[in-house]
């Protein structure tokens, strides 16, 4: 099977790509950089002329959902474009109600394809600007309910969508959306238990991605 994974930045997952890639040469690594922008441009332009039987976006994010633990490992299942769409006075119109696209996504893949389903599944949006204001993290929250936000999620949903190309998105969460408070983050937690997972998923034995 030929696997391309997908990050945003090479922090993220270098140090696993590099001990994958000894054992496995069918899986690659994109880093595409950071936002929705950045992702959708380099997946397009990478699958205009490669093919993969999957795609997978790993990555960590920030959790509205405080049942969620700092360093869990979760499956995206849906994800949204939150932002993109226009005001209405107090009401907020998005993309696809003003008939110019889609604002909401799901995978073409599941870790259940696999045989695996002890990871928690998990709704989430993709947004330009991180929240860390109270009133827009509610105002949020009551129109939508997200567990997780991330910078790419969906930009890589729709880009994969385009391209007829199978994918799935797993992240860790490394910090809960509150106004920004960095000592409380564990992106480093978060990081490592990315790359645990991911390393077990294409490295073990009975690796359904060799």
């Amino acid at each position: 099977m030929r696997v391309l994974v997908v990050a945003a930045t090479e922090f993220e997952v270098g140090e696993l790509m590099s001990e994958v890639r000894v054992q496995n040469q069918d899986i690659e690594l994109l880093t595409t950089g950071v936002g929705m922008v950045a992702t959708a441009f380099a997946l397009g332009k990478h699958l205009a002329t490669m093919r993969y039987d999957l795609a997978i976006n790993l990555g960590i994010a920030g959790s509205f959902d405080r049942s969620i633990a700092l360093g869990d490992v979760v499956e995206v299942v849906e994800d949204s474009f939150s932002e993109l769409g226009a005001e209405d006075n107090e009401k907020f119109l998005s993309i696809d109600k003003l008939g110019f696209g889609e604002a909401d996504f799901k995978p073409t893949a599941r870790l259940s394809d696999f045989g695996i389903t002890d990871i928690r599944q998990v709704s989430a949006t993709t947004v330009n600007t991180v929240h860390g204001n109270d009133f827009s993290i509610k105002k949020l929250i009551n129109r939508i309910q997200p567990q997780l936000e991330s910078m790419e999620g969906a930009a890589f949903f729709y880009a994969c969508k385009q391209a007829d190309v199978p994918c799935m998105q797993i992240r860790t969460v490394s910090n809960y959306v509150e106004k920004r408070n960095r000592d409380a983050w564990q992106v480093g937690l978060a990081i490592k238990n990315l790359n645990t997972f991911a390393a077990g998923l294409f490295g073990r034995k009975d690796s359904p991605f060799k």
